[in-house]
């Protein structure tokens, strides 16, 4: 029987490698990690979870529902703290919605268009 044991990373399509390592990297401050890879892309250490940009000519955005971000497809992370989340991304101008849910969460969008969720978390 198949057993799946672990998350090891998700791929996210990226059309301009230099604004994506400034939103992933800096904006979030995500740590880069070795790549031994040759084609255009970074990688993103998240816990045991890797992230993994790749540069592509064409990323189609897939946006289906421009209202709620959160009913789109999306990756989600937990940080420390909501509002110093919120108050980086509204100081780098990123486009963002609050949860409509009520909960310490928000979701924004990178460069391309690929959304991205973070969660408070109560520990």
């Amino acid at each position: 029987m198949l057993q799946i044991t672990k998350s090891l990373h998700a791929a996210i399509l990226v059309s301009n490698l230099e604004d994506a390592e400034n939103f992933y990297g800096k904006i979030l401050g995500l740590p880069k990690v070795d790549r031994p890879l040759n084609f255009p892309g970074t990688w993103y250490q998240v816990g045991d979870f890797q992230i993994h940009l790749i540069q592509s000519p064409e990323v189609i955005p897939d946006l289906v529902n421009c209202e709620k971000y959160g009913r789109n497809r999306h990756l989600a992370f937990s940080v420390t703290n909501i509002e110093e989340a919120k108050e980086r991304l509204l100081a780098n101008n990123c486009p963002l919605q609050t949860s409509a849910s009520g909960r310490a969460a928000l979701f924004a969008r990178d460069p391309d268009g690929n959304i991205i969720e973070l969660s408070q978390i109560a520990q």
